[in-house]
């Protein structure tokens, strides 16, 4: 089932509010990211008198480490407090949220990798969506980093506390959660420059062409289905590279490496050349089931494998205080690796 494609046609852009234009955070980008014009009425010249005075929620002290902690461009160059803006300056931004004070603290197990007084790495299961929403306030992993961790960082939007990237509920892997504001701003940097990098290891049907390649395809929101997204000329730029590490009869296990973070760009790009990954149903996956695997006749029996088979495997990053280089791997799933077992036990090439 191939992925859709979708022509805009004469569909009709949103402009940008003059005063102030809100860029939404991708799934995997950070932060809530704010885009400003500065206005010709403006009272307050002095930059951090002037966001002090248009972000009344926060003290001058947060506002002032925020532009100190690199936060805040203007006109694409580093801000400094004391700095004088004119009509028309373009001033970019992320924001710091108020303490959430309405999320439930709850004991849901968390599988750490590593942890400082900065930030912490773990192994995210399937199963849990990140941080409460609409119609999910609770059983998040924002509940559980709560109930688990003493210090959070507050940047980023309400009810997200320390979330500085995000996974899809279904897939599992590695994330980093930031402790502290200063922390979540420099990590958060990081994916705004796209130097930290990140690969998953996805289970697809069939087997590509080229044993590695790059996907250079646009994605946006799906016009008909808001849940899912799509290959759009005005879309945003997406670049997904994919390595072949093993083939299978009628399956591969492959190594993708986004360059981008678009909201669900490696499901998008891989169902894009035709090898969707299992299980997942939205862009084409299928379940898979034991006696297909060992060519069975088909049987009543329970899917090898209930949710898409994506795990986010590695993600390097420099230390948000230190510096240091560090990389961390994430071991796959208990489901993903019995999976991958009978591939190899029934289906090697």
């Amino acid at each position: 089932m191939p992925v859709d494609i979708i022509n805009p046609g004469n569909e009709e852009p949103l402009e940008p509010d003059i005063e102030e234009s809100v860029t939404p955070p991708d799934d995997e980008d950070a932060g809530e990211r704010l885009v400003i014009r500065v206005s010709g009425a403006i009272k307050e010249r002095r930059l951090d008198k002037y966001l002090q005075g248009r972000f009344s929620q926060f003290s001058r002290t947060t506002i002032q480490r925020l532009i100190k902690e690199q936060g805040v461009k203007v006109n694409g160059q580093e801000g400094k407090p004391s700095r004088k803006l004119s009509r028309g300056d373009i001033l970019e931004l992320i924001l710091p949220a108020p303490p959430s004070r309405e999320i439930e603290p709850q004991d849901i197990p968390l599988n750490i990798i590593y942890e400082d007084e900065h930030m912490i790495v773990l192994n995210k299961q399937a199963d849990l969506i990140v941080h409460p929403a609409r119609g999910y306030k609770n059983n998040t992993l924002v509940n559980g980093l709560v109930y688990y961790a003493q210090n959070i960082s507050t940047v980023g939007e309400e009810f997200r506390p320390g979330i500085v990237h995000r996974l899809d509920k279904n897939t599992t892997g590695v994330m980093v959660v930031a402790k502290t504001d200063t922390a979540h701003w420099r990590i958060s940097k990081q994916f705004e420059l796209r130097t930290i990098r990140k690969s998953y290891l996805a289970i697809c049907h069939g087997v590509p062409e080229l044993n590695a390649d790059r996907i250079n395809q646009p994605l946006g929101i799906h016009p008909r289905h808001r849940e899912k997204y799509a290959i759009r000329p005005d879309g945003k730029e997406a670049v997904t590279f994919y390595e072949v590490l093993e083939r299978f009869r009628g399956y591969s296990l492959i190594k993708a490496s986004p360059k981008t973070g678009r909201t669900h760009q490696i499901r998008v790009h891989l169902a894009y050349i035709r090898h969707p990954i299992v299980a997942d149903d939205m862009y084409g996956g299928a379940v898979v089931y034991s006696w297909q695997i060992e060519d069975r006749p088909a049987a009543v029996e329970e899917p090898l494998l209930a949710r898409c088979a994506l795990h986010a495997w590695q993600l390097e990053l420099n230390h948000p205080e230190t510096g240091e280089h560090m990389k961390f791997e994430a071991p796959l799933q208990d489901d993903m690796q019995r999976f991958l077992e009978e591939l190899r036990k029934y289906r090697s090439l």
